[in-house]
């Protein structure tokens, strides 16, 4: 991180007034946060350093990185391109916001920051099976997240996936488009129920059953059975959903589906007036495209409203 951004990021403490408060520094975030300096507001974003964009070791679906680019350095840029236009960066969490004439109050570790408009792209956290050595074999692309983000990569290689069963059996549909080997795992025979095997049997999916843990090999994993089998997987693909982070949402009032995800309209604004919310935070695509599309709408709308009110 270059030293402006250091620099303010540690002077953040007294930046409390802003038109715009941005809660989450990923990419959703970040790029509103862009958008937002670009038409010339003041900008704060609260960001945790919990971004789901940390964990990816090399995105190839981005546009505009041919030769792919690691989740760190993507933060890396947009942090610094919002910098560059004048927002503040503020590394804490935001506890709690309440309404406020003309805006809102938000309390953080580092102060309080009154904005005229809140940004929530708090995101989602993938739930992910207990497997050894988890966070360096995403980072190798021995366990992967995103079907959507990264089937490309995984061309004729052995797949595990393990999940819920309607979950698994759809990524491993996903997946075939990929390569014909595909291996859905239960630990118990119950685990997916005779409609279940009927389809992945119709699908050349192969099921496994009494899986009972991974253990990293040289290139991907080795699944124990019970019996004593060993099958080995080049990549696992954990299908057991995701939890939403929208605990400040829901406190504010705002209204969520019954997944715990925002409800927005097509500016993305939420039901609470001056609060909008993009990104993962948002149930749509996750990727990375959709959440600077997100951002760059609830940003432009926000603009807009700030033009019409003023005197």
């Amino acid at each position: 991180m270059d030293q402006a951004v250091r620099k303010r990021r540690h002077s953040a403490s007294s930046a409390t007034d802003a038109d715009v408060l941005i809660i989450g520094g990923g990419p959703a975030g970040l790029a509103a946060a862009i958008y937002l300096g670009r038409f010339r507001h003041r900008v704060v974003v609260v960001d945790a350093n919990e971004a789901r964009a940390m964990l990816i070791g090399e995105s190839r679906n981005c546009p505009g990185f041919p030769e792919g680019i690691s989740g760190a350095d993507l933060l890396h840029r947009l942090r610094a391109q919002a910098d560059k236009y004048g927002a503040t960066l503020v590394q804490g969490q935001v506890s709690s916001i309440e309404p406020t004439v003309g805006g809102f109050g938000a309390e953080t570790n580092t102060g309080r920051i009154v904005a005229r408009k809140i940004f929530l792209a708090t995101g989602i956290v993938d739930l992910v099976p207990a497997i050894p050595g988890l966070r360096e074999a995403i980072a190798r692309g021995s366990v992967r997240l995103c079907p959507v983000c990264d089937g490309y990569e995984v061309i004729d290689h052995r797949i595990a996936v393990i999940g819920e069963e309607a979950k698994a059996l759809r990524e491993a549909m996903f997946l075939k488009q990929y390569t014909q080997h595909v291996t859905m795992l239960a630990r118990y025979l119950p685990d997916f129920s005779v409609s279940t095997r009927r389809v992945a049997m119709e699908e050349n999916i192969a099921i496994c059953d009494a899986f009972e843990r991974f253990v990293p090999a040289d290139s991907g994993y080795d699944a124990l059975l019970e019996d004593g089998e060993v099958r080995h997987f080049d990549v696992i693909y954990p299908a057991t959903g995701c939890q939403v982070r929208s605990e400040l949402a829901l406190a504010m009032g705002v209204k969520c589906c019954d997944d715990g995800y925002v409800v927005v309209d097509k500016h993305q604004r939420t039901s609470v007036e001056g609060v909008y919310a993009i990104g993962d935070l948002v149930k749509a695509l996750n990727q990375i495209a959709v959440a600077f599309g997100q951002a760059a709408i609830a940003a432009t709308d926000a603009h807009n409203d700030f033009a019409l009110g003023y005197e």
